[in-house]
């Protein structure tokens, strides 16, 4: 059996970071626990470029554009959507959830989820809490990961095909095996 996994040494890696200005006492502290979990794992400041969004509901094609540059090994989405008293919160989560996938998919590149989706107030500022779980610093290690984890996988791709493995490689790998 191998195992393979991703580490939490960052360096030399670069990260993406999209925003929502909406809920910005919440996405605010999501931002800054996320950058301070990167610095924390060796990531310099010049490595980190941050986007700002309206909203979460921009957040999909924004992550999808920074990824597809391929100048950032991880790009991470950082948003609050909070239930009112419409619908509007299914909505916007389904499609922020959806969205963020996708473009992942698309780019072939880390896109991680740090959207809060909760049902109060409280809640979306209890989980952006530096001092207990934040989900910024928790996308950032998340980022780390699933960056160290798909350079290796490249990596032996790579070596075992002899060619750099690229999303646009694999697609055509796959149409001629039809």
């Amino acid at each position: 059996m191998k195992l393979r996994k991703g580490s939490h040494d960052a360096m030399g890696l670069r990260f993406g970071i999209v925003v929502a200005r909406f809920n910005k006492f919440v996405t605010s502290k999501l931002l800054s626990s996320c950058i301070d979990g990167l610095s924390k794992h060796g990531v310099k400041p010049d490595d980190i470029e941050v986007v700002r969004v309206p909203g979460a509901f921009e957040i999909p094609l924004v992550a999808r554009t920074m990824a597809r540059t391929k100048r950032f090994d991880a790009v991470i989405c950082l948003g609050a959507v909070i239930r009112g008293d419409t619908p509007h919160f299914e909505y916007i989560s389904a499609e922020v959830s959806r969205g963020i996938g996708q473009a992942s998919l698309d780019a072939d590149v880390p896109i991680i989820f740090g959207v809060l989706t909760t049902h109060t107030i409280a809640q979306a500022i209890e989980r952006s809490d530096p001092a207990k779980f934040n989900r910024g610093g928790e996308a950032a290690k998340s980022a780390i990961e699933m960056a160290t984890v798909m350079k290796t996988l490249r990596a032996e791709a790579d070596r075992l095909t002899g060619h750099k493995l690229t999303s646009g490689s694999i697609k055509s790998r796959a149409r001629r095996k039809r």
